[in-house]
């Protein structure tokens, strides 16, 4: 009979989900650099850029509950529940002028990941929590400082 080596599980994130990770902070560094230095009449765009792109980041970040509540027999429904706040938050977070729409939007990527750092363990995904923190406060810092800058 032949041995089977069990594989510890990983405890960090694979290279390549890091890499995307961190590329994925791209834009929101470019659009909170450009609202500070762009024409007045390029600053709609630049902001509503930003807010887009935060509102689709922060929307992927509570359809990842509905991912992990998918991989259970009987999923808990507040998984799914709240799946569709950070939606909402976005939507709202993109409808708002961007001094106040961007603070949303920031506000939402920090509650995302204070939600994230208590359901991830429960459901063995811890390793992901230094990533997700790392590119959630950059996003939101971000936000934050374009939003002081509109």
């Amino acid at each position: 009979m032949e041995q089977v080596l069990s594989t510890p599980p990983a405890t960090t994130p694979p290279t390549w989900a890091l890499r995307l990770g961190y590329a994925g902070l791209i834009p929101f560094v470019v659009g909170a650099v450009f609202v500070w230095i762009v024409s007045a009449e390029a600053h709609p765009y630049v902001t509503l850029g930003l807010a887009a792109y935060a509102a689709t980041i922060v929307s992927f970040l509570g359809g990842i509950h509905w991912g992990v509540a998918f991989r259970e027999a009987e999923p808990d429904p507040r998984i799914f529940v709240w799946g569709v706040m950070p939606t909402f938050g976005a939507w709202i977070g993109v409808m708002m002028p961007p001094s106040a729409g961007l603070v949303v939007l920031g506000a939402m990527l920090v509650l995302c990941y204070l939600v994230d750092r208590r359901l991830y363990p429960m459901h063995g995904l811890e390793r992901w929590l230094t990533l997700r923190f790392r590119l959630s406060a950059v996003a939101a810092l971000c936000c934050f400082l374009a939003a002081a800058g509109t």
